[in-house]
């Protein structure tokens, strides 16, 4: 199945995701305009400066683009800043895109130089590979609370650190940083299960 996934492209580490989902064997685009989001399947949301990106989304008007492609039920995968945008409630930020139920804590496991790796289990009923994953925690958010709806797929210390609700998939880490496309991998199945559903229909 051919499809096209979208990286937002305004600021942080869209480059590496880029790179992630072409070596899973499907094209990857850039998005740096709201409009772009018609020509795609699924959006990534990279991490980054969460107040920064923020900005840039009022800037260029990409709320109202991006309400619509998370109602049409594509999927989006938020990973460290792209989580903070995605949760329902961020303290000492006001502004998140609410598609998501979870209540995050920006910056939580310290600060650039606290960044640290970790190898993490990862829920087997949605990876049956049952290998452990090394994750890369850069200035990383907290998800201090996963509400009604939401799956935890990975957790440290029964602390979520991957999450879905429905179309929406969100980690504090960053897997486009690692070799192990398994994240990346899942992800695209949701696009494709995505894809199916609408034609189904």
């Amino acid at each position: 199945m051919e499809i096209q996934i979208g990286v937002l492209a305004l600021q942080g580490a869209f480059r590496e995701h880029l790179t992630a989902i072409e070596k899973c064997g499907h094209k990857a685009v850039q998005i740096k305009f709201a409009d772009e989001l018609n020509n795609i399947q699924g959006l990534i949301i990279p991490g980054g400066e969460s107040t920064t990106m923020v900005k840039l989304i009022k800037k260029y008007e990409f709320r109202p683009a991006l309400d619509r492609f998370f109602k049409s039920q594509k999927p989006i995968f938020g990973t460290c800043a792209g989580l903070i945008l995605l949760a329902s409630r961020v303290e000492n930020l006001d502004y998140c895109l609410g598609y998501i139920n979870i209540d995050v804590d920006r910056n939580a496991y310290g600060r650039q130089i606290d960044s640290f790796e970790q190898f993490v289990e990862l829920n087997p009923a949605y990876f049956p590979e049952n290998e452990s994953y090394k994750a890369v925690f850069i200035r990383a958010p907290r998800i201090i609370k996963a509400g009604a709806g939401v799956q935890v797929l990975s957790s440290i210390k029964g602390e979520a650190i991957m999450a879905r609700q429905n179309n929406i998939l969100v980690c504090s880490f960053h897997p486009e940083l690692t070799d192990d496309l398994r994240i990346h991998r899942y992800f695209i199945n949701m696009v494709k299960d995505s894809i199916n559903m609408v034609k189904s229909s």
